[in-house]
């Protein structure tokens, strides 16, 4: 009986093809899903970058400092006696010379009268000696009065003489601390708090002083600098990497406590010679016109020092520069064909907002300044142009917003 078509058993040779189209078919099937997972290449991404150009530049020093006056005189009675009256306003401005105070007068009075007379009587005893003198003389050659008796006449008259110098200084003497009765300012300034009243008793040399006076036109600021940096300043200046301007000079601008700038401008007036062995350091004193009085002794400040013009500077924004773990400055600069390279710099300090760069960067180079997180070394970018002053622009479009003019609107 012949066997129904669907029950007869299924050719190998049809089920091997069947299983090998099978396979080819999943085989195709996983290229294709593995082609579609595969991501496309992301395009280079984009930064910003500047072309750095060789530039005349001020070079500053910024350090801490602290103002001083430029004289101070503490006033002291040169003779005792019991203060009169005070003749000065606390707190005023006097002038050299100025009576401060006046000490009673009447016992030096006394005594330069009383010196006064002496004088006058050794004076008298000096003209009566001299004319003894003179009328022996002519005796002498004649016999009638010995030579001992002239000798004895001239000594008198020599020692009256004496007695009338020293007369004169006793009188210079009483007249002088006379005039110290009237005690008076050595300097010009502004006075203190005086320390007694009238009907207190000064003593001469005593330790207390009685008003103390300080001149405050002009006035020193005293600041610290490394004495590495002098060094160095100092050799820059001899091998003409950086010039001065005028008599040498340097000037120097301060920034007040509170962070005000004092309107005037001083002058650098020495540095001294001898380094302080506990900080390395040397002090630097600059002089500051204060017509007004604005800087007072012992505020503290910030000294701008001016030390020269370097012509060939090299300056990147300081965003375009970043610190490795050991602190070494490195920079990313971008070549023709947009291939990234990182440079270790020498960043030598801060003006303004842009490092002054000593070494690893050349004029012409391109320094990544904006997207420097998404560039790498070896890798491509997409580099766009722009400027320092542009950098700064876009730095201060928020600040300027942020005191009061309108904020732009935002997107709907």
């Amino acid at each position: 009986m012949p066997i129904p078509s669907s029950t007869r058993p299924f050719p190998l040779s049809r089920m091997s093809t069947l299983a090998a189209a099978i396979g080819a078919a999943l085989v195709v099937a996983g290229c294709d899903e593995r082609q579609a997972a595969a991501p496309a290449a992301p395009p280079p991404p984009n930064v910003t970058v500047v072309t750095l150009r060789q530039q005349p530049v001020a070079v500053t020093t910024e350090l801490p400092g602290r103002t001083s006056a430029f004289q101070t005189a503490e006033v002291r009675p040169q003779v005792g006696g019991v203060i009169r009256e005070r003749l000065f306003t606390e707190g005023a401005e006097v002038q050299a010379g100025q009576p401060l105070y006046q000490i009673d007068p009447a016992p030096y009075q006394a005594a330069l009268d009383s010196a006064q007379a002496t004088l006058e009587r050794n004076q008298a005893t000096a003209a009566s000696a001299g004319v003894t003198v003179n009328r022996y003389r002519p005796l002498v050659r004649a016999r009638a009065v010995s030579q001992q008796d002239l000798d004895l006449a001239e000594a008198g008259l020599r020692q009256a003489q004496a007695d009338v110098a020293q007369g004169r200084a006793s009188v210079e003497t009483a007249r002088i601390n006379l005039d110290y009765t009237k005690v008076t300012s050595p300097i010009a300034g502004r006075t203190g708090r005086s320390t007694v009243t009238a009907g207190a008793l000064a003593t001469s040399q005593q330790a207390a002083s009685l008003v103390t006076i300080t001149q405050l036109d002009p006035i020193y600021v005293d600041v610290t600098q490394p004495a590495a940096r002098v060094m160095r300043l100092r050799r820059d200046l001899a091998n003409g990497t950086l010039r001065q301007d005028g008599d040498g000079q340097a000037v120097v601008h301060l920034t007040l406590e509170d962070g005000t700038e004092y309107p005037e401008a001083g002058r650098l007036q020495f540095s001294e010679v001898i380094v302080d062995p506990g900080t390395g350091s040397i002090t630097i004193r600059a002089v500051f016109p204060n017509p007004n009085g604005q800087l007072m002794p012992g505020l503290f400040v910030r000294a701008r020092i001016e030390e020269g013009v370097t012509d060939r500077a090299i300056m990147v924004p300081q965003q375009g520069v970043t610190r490795t773990p050991r602190g070494e400055a490195t920079a990313l600069v971008v070549d023709g064909e947009g291939t990234v390279a990182a440079r270790i710099i020498k960043a030598d300090r801060a003006i303004g907002t842009a490092w002054l760069i000593t070494d690893g960067l050349r004029e012409g180079d391109r320094v990544i300044v904006e997207g420097v997180q998404r560039a790498r070394p070896g890798g491509k970018v997409n580099a766009t142009e722009t400027t320092q002053q542009a950098l700064n622009e876009r730095a201060q479009a928020p600040a300027r917003t942020a005191s009061g003019s309108p904020a732009p609107a935002p997107a709907r």
